[in-house]
């Protein structure tokens, strides 16, 4: 089945414009998830909007948006007000500046989606700008409503198509200066910083998402498989970490040098993730994820 566009505009550069769709290119939807059920009958419970006075349930027509003014002091606004709140959209993707993909610090990153083009006939210029900002190296700046929304994205050249992330708001980003200020100003030099460089150098890899395993979800799969055929729950005990009350001893350990301070061999690099990889398909070769029913 064809993914379906979570929205349909046009990409405006200049006065060169192309019908394009946007798509999810992240989704949750296939990880495992429950409901919540009663314990004594086995049925699924439903939630149900309580009035905190009187206890008594809230049908939705009688529910309205409130914002807190002061504790249980509230300004209520009406849907139809909030709805004229609503930026008009002109479904236009509007290309407001280039520049360098560096230049926009990953902080701001919110959700990435694929774009593409949606009609045969702007099928050519979406192609120009496409091409034009993979010579040139640089990334798009582009505002539109979507999702009822005013919002910025960064659009960037990938294989046929291209990228559009939308970016967080400057207010909901919160200062790095209130997360670091407690950090100590430490300086780290001579062999410490030696063999922390070393160890990077045998560690250096290629990125690629395949390699890294969610035990989490594979833990669940594992658990309801389990509970389906009615075998005893798997139990996993929590990985031993060495504590090493030496930073030195630590790296040199790490770093695998002897008591001269010189690597006895130096480790051939592998590529970042291999090991998740093989405990993956080791896992997948036993065991199969359950097959998710209807309810």
């Amino acid at each position: 089945m064809s993914p379906r566009a979570q929205w349909k505009g046009y990409l405006k550069f200049g006065e060169v414009s192309c019908a394009v769709a946007l798509y999810t290119a992240v989704s949750t939807s296939e990880r495992i998830s429950f409901h919540t059920l009663n314990r004594e009958t086995g049925n699924r419970v439903r939630r149900e909007f309580i009035d905190s006075g009187t206890g008594k349930p809230v049908p939705r027509e009688d529910q309205v948006k409130g914002y807190e003014l002061n504790k249980d002091e509230y300004v209520t606004l009406k849907p139809e007000e909030i709805a004229a709140a609503v930026p008009e959209s002109d479904k236009v993707l509007q290309i407001t500046a280039f520049l360098a993909c560096s230049d926009v610090d990953d902080v701001y990153f919110d959700r990435p989606y694929y774009l593409t083009p949606s009609a045969p006939a702007g099928e050519e210029a979406f192609a120009l700008i496409r091409e034009g900002m993979r010579r040139k190296k640089v990334a798009a700046i582009a505002q539109t409503v979507l999702f009822r929304r005013l919002r910025t994205l960064m659009i960037r050249p990938h294989d046929k198509g291209l990228i559009a992330t939308t970016l967080n708001f400057d207010y909901e980003v919160r200062p790095a200066r209130d997360a670091f200020e407690g950090v100590p100003d430490i300086r780290i030099k001579g062999e410490m910083l030696d063999l922390a460089r070393h160890i990077i150098d045998t560690k250096k890899g290629i990125f690629d998402a395949g390699e890294f395993d969610d035990r989490y979800e594979a833990a669940l799969a594992d658990l309801v498989k389990a509970k389906i055929e009615g075998r005893a729950i798997p139990h996993r005990k929590p990985a031993k970490v060495a504590k090493v009350a030496d930073l030195m001893e630590a790296l040199r350990q790490s770093a695998g040098v002897g008591g001269s301070g010189k690597a006895s061999s130096k480790p051939s690099a592998k590529k970042a993730g291999s090991a998740p990889r093989k405990a993956a398909k080791s896992r997948a070769s036993s065991t199969s994820r359950p097959q998710r029913k209807a309810g």
